[in-house]
């Protein structure tokens, strides 16, 4: 279905529309081969609380952006290439419901679907695409994923000390290698994560000795930690600094 679908004039028309969508400020989406498979709006659980985004799933990547005007105008375009792609699901918490996470090399966090339907339905659709990529390219699954940031809201206190409690003048920050809320002193170091960023990045006090000893395992989320994370940047979201 897909390989018929590339070259249709169909195809080119909904790629067309997207890039409309996004205007000149995103990047051209339309190359041979290319198939919209689908979109929505997912909420996606920013760093200081979840929001609306607007997703489309093509056969080789995954593009996000703020919505501004509903499926007329997109900013702050995001894309993800699905080969490196992993997902797992998030189980059901409160009002978070139907989601799951979507992790990368470089950035990783969780989205959730208005229905359980809608959320099988993405997974499966995502999958799909991931497996016939890898499955095409003769590469293996990506083994290692950016750590996902709890959330703002999940921690009071700093989740290393224990003790430092945040407040307007003391600050939360994330460790880039675990995803864990912390204060100004434990996260005083940082270090080279070369899958997310080209210069060294803040790591709280745990990880960096951890990395510098050399026995931290390749996968971020070999330290245990909270489910709700999310992988911003370090005091700002990449989507937006409200994020």
């Amino acid at each position: 279905m897909v390989d018929r679908l590339a070259n249709s004039e169909a195809n080119s028309k909904r790629i067309a529309v997207v890039e409309g969508c996004f205007g000149a400020a995103g990047q051209p989406l339309a190359i041979p081969g290319r198939v919209l498979i689908g979109e929505g709006v997912l909420t996606k659980l920013c760093r200081k609380k979840p929001k609306a985004r607007q997703f489309f799933l093509f056969n080789d990547i995954l593009v996000y952006g703020n919505i501004v005007i509903q499926k007329k105008k997109y900013n702050k375009q995001h894309i993800i290439p699905l080969e490196s792609v992993t997902i797992d699901t998030v189980p059901d918490e409160g009002d978070l419901r139907n989601g799951w996470l979507i992790k990368t090399p470089t950035k990783s966090f969780a989205v959730y679907a208005a229905t359980a339907t809608e959320k099988s339905e993405w997974m499966n659709h995502i999958g799909k695409c991931v497996s016939d990529l890898l499955q095409k390219s003769g590469k293996a699954p990506t083994g290692e994923h950016a750590a996902v940031w709890v959330p703002d809201s999940e921690a009071t206190v700093c989740m290393r000390c224990q003790k430092v409690k945040f407040t307007p003048v003391s600050r939360r920050h994330h460790c880039r290698k675990c995803g864990y809320v912390v204060c100004g002193p434990c996260s005083e170091k940082k270090y080279l994560l070369p899958s997310q960023s080209s210069k060294p990045v803040r790591v709280c006090e745990y990880c960096y000795l951890q990395l510098t000893s050399g026995s931290l395992a390749a996968r971020s989320d070999s330290i245990g930690h909270s489910k709700f994370n999310s992988n911003l940047s370090d005091d700002e979201d990449e989507d937006d600094s409200s994020d």
